[in-house]
């Protein structure tokens, strides 16, 4: 996204918004294994609140995840 920096002058100045983006390790019990994912952090929450194999299952589902 795209937006403004405004100063105490209310002077305006073009700036970007980034996701807040996180290299994580996460164990796999199934496969075993550990995985490495480039995940935000409400994507951290998801993978907390269905667990890592659901959300495995979806992304894979959907063609994010190989």
């Amino acid at each position: 996204m795209v937006g403004n920096n405004v100063s105490h002058s209310n002077r305006k100045t073009k700036r970007k918004f980034y996701p807040n983006l996180l290299v994580k390790k996460f164990y796999v019990p199934e496969e075993d294994a550990y995985i490495t994912l480039k995940v935000s952090a409400a994507a951290l929450r998801t993978i907390s609140k269905k667990g890592i194999s659901a959300c495995l299952k979806e992304a894979r589902a959907k063609g994010f995840v190989k």
